[in-house]
């Protein structure tokens, strides 16, 4: 098996145990309206990449053997104690969710994960209550992992700090939109906190919660470069796969005038990025027109510079792994990095 399928294998492990602890964690109960528009993504499916990476990050500093079965549960910790690792799992999955929830309907957008946005589904009052159902019972569940107190309450810090980093990064992203002309920099700082933060607090809460301090901040960073590196990628998928795989509008960052990075940097080399899909609507907009776009950008050499960008961020996320213990968990850490930039979904 290649190294790609061997993840894709991983997370789909991974993907069953988290698909069943999130509906448990949001049941149906009364207001049943609330609480199914609050399980309305969580039934829809997804990569779940963010708690799988917490997942594995758990299982390298303990080197487990990844195909041998895990109590997540019950995770061996340093001092000889133990944490529930897939509750903190769960938590920042509803976190990502909520995030979602609440973009989708910031963005008027109509699908996601192949259904409709949980404001297209129910209403916009009823989205943005379900969004805070979300986060929360994300912290709920961190909060019973049965840490020590005083690592259960550094992992909560965590996530309350990312989480107001994500809507700072959201709200640098509506502003970005409103300019012509963006930086690099000023992208990649974007993306940094609407997007890498989380990638950075799934990797580390383990080694909080499980008292490997030695391994948080080296984990934190190996999350956060990766997490750029994903957000880039998605972006370039969002040009170039079908919108069936995408689950979504293929071309619809381009028909919202969302900056990427692939935006940005054909800007920079002339290309009025506005008239490539003008007049166009999500709902309009051709595979065609899409084509003849991509071209454009293609000629650019914009989708270039922005892979190698997101390999750069990957090959800088892998570097900081030198610090765990070497073993197969950490191996499946470095495939994964690797996996973000060349899935094709």
């Amino acid at each position: 098996m290649s190294e790609l399928g061997g993840v894709e294998q991983a997370l789909d492990h991974r993907r069953g145990h988290i698909n069943d602890a999130l509906l448990a964690a949001v049941p149906v109960e009364k207001p049943e309206r609330l609480h199914g528009a609050a399980r309305h993504l969580l039934k829809a499916g997804g990569k779940r990449l963010r708690p799988a990476l917490l997942l594995m990050s758990a299982e390298s500093l303990a080197a487990v053997d990844p195909d041998s079965p895990v109590d997540y549960h019950r995770f061996p910790a340093a001092d000889g104690g133990s944490a529930d690792v897939l509750a903190a799992a769960t938590s920042v999955e509803l976190v990502q969710t909520f995030t979602l929830v609440h973009d989708d309907l910031i963005d008027d957008d109509d699908v996601r994960r192949g259904v409709p946005a949980v404001h297209r589904r129910y209403d916009d009052s009823t989205a943005i209550l379900a969004g805070d159902v979300l986060h929360a019972r994300a912290f709920e569940l961190l909060l019973g992992t049965g840490a020590s107190p005083e690592r259960s309450m550094r992992a909560l810090a965590r996530l309350a700090r990312t989480c107001a980093e994500i809507c700072e990064g959201q709200t640098a992203d509506i502003r970005l939109e409103e300019r012509s002309q963006v930086t690099v920099e000023e992208y990649i700082d974007m993306i940094d906190r609407k997007t890498g933060v989380l990638f950075a607090t799934s990797a580390s809460l383990p080694a909080i919660l499980l008292g490997h301090e030695d391994a948080v901040d080296p984990l934190a960073s190996y999350g956060r470069e990766i997490g750029r590196a994903f957000q880039i990628h998605d972006d370039l998928l969002d040009l170039t796969t079908p919108t069936e795989t995408l689950g979504k509008q293929r071309g619809s960052d381009l028909v919202e005038g969302k900056r990427t990075l692939v935006n940005v940097h054909a800007r920079q080399q002339g290309v009025d990025v506005d008239e490539l899909l003008a007049e166009e609507t999500a709902a309009s907009v051709t595979d065609a027109r899409i084509d003849d776009a991509v071209a454009v950008l293609e000629e650019a050499g914009s989708l270039e510079f922005a892979r190698e960008r997101a390999r750069e961020f990957v090959e800088r996320g892998k570097d900081h792994l030198d610090a765990l213990p070497q073993n197969q968990s950490r191996r499946l850490l470095t495939d994964t990095a690797d996996y973000l930039v060349e899935r094709d979904y």
